[in-house]
């Protein structure tokens, strides 16, 4: 299934889209997509409805985040081999973790709006993995069945903030705006290898990121395991898992950083395409 919320910030309602591609309303099924009703049996029993008899929804309504009420949103850098190396940095022994405040998430199509003071914020086109049951301790052979589904996630970042304000990552991962996610949560079913699917990210009509999952140094598997021995994983969080070359700060021999009134579009196979414009905050 390809669920989806939609609506106006505020007054989200929970879709799924159909095989035609049409959104039909669910609000007569489940009051909201989030973590109580992301484990197997909830969405077993969204499967067995009849889709036509959902109300379909005309016009092109907003698409929300595409989890509400989002416990954690974890985050992995440095997890592709070729980025890595695009940014000089030596390879993770073990996944690197920061986070992402719950204030950045936005939809898929929202605009990003550049902080005050940003002179450096990039671009980065990401697979989301959306947990779907408890996790505690999981194995690596285990951990996939702990996933309610994927998703697309741009992980703008201000590499100002985030490499010269003294302190974590997580300074300039976290700005309003800065987590865009969705269009769909795309259920695991859909979804058979995490680890093959294609990624693009084009600026204003130039493709700036191409890659796929399959060299992420961590794979989906993996991450989740590794996260679990740390703490406790819950049906609704959020982690994202690294993204390919291309970003504007690992441009030679100078880096290119987003400006007001760029588009960014993102893609990866199976999930969609999302699409922002940048806005500068005043």
């Amino acid at each position: 299934m390809k669920l989806v919320r939609y609506g106006n910030e505020g007054a989200e309602r929970p879709g799924l889209i159909d095989t035609d591609g049409a959104l039909r309303d669910l609000s007569a099924h489940i009051e909201d997509i989030d973590g109580r009703m992301l484990d197997d049996a909830s969405l077993d029993s969204l499967r067995a409805v009849d889709t036509s008899s959902m109300p379909r929804v005309e016009g092109t309504p907003r698409f929300a985040p595409i989890v509400g009420n989002i416990g954690k949103f974890l985050c992995i850098g440095l997890n592709y081999s070729d980025h890595a190396a695009e940014t000089g940095a030596a390879i993770p022994e073990h996944p690197i973790l920061f986070f992402k405040a719950n204030s950045a998430i936005v939809g898929a199509n929202d605009d990003v709006i550049m902080p005050r003071g940003s002179t450096h914020t990039d671009w980065e086109v990401e697979l989301g993995v959306v947990i779907g049951s408890t996790a505690k301790y999981v194995s690596e052979q285990d951990a996939l069945s702990h996933v309610a589904g994927y998703c697309i996630v741009n992980d703008v970042s201000e590499r100002h903030f985030q490499t010269q304000l003294t302190g974590q990552w997580t300074k300039g991962k976290s700005c309003d705006t800065f987590g865009p996610t969705g269009p769909f949560l795309v259920t695991r079913d859909e979804v058979p290898d995490p680890q093959a699917l294609d990624m693009s990210l084009d600026v204003n009509g130039k493709r700036m990121q191409t890659g796929n999952t399959s060299t992420m140094i961590f794979t989906v598997a993996q991450i989740i395991s590794h996260l679990s021995q740390l703490m406790t994983l819950h049906p609704g969080d959020i982690i994202t898992t690294g993204t390919p070359p291309g970003v504007g700060m690992g441009i030679k021999p100078d880096p290119i950083y987003l400006q007001n009134g760029d588009v960014m579009e993102l893609r990866i196979t199976g999930l969609g395409k999302q699409r922002q414009r940048v806005g500068q905050d005043t």
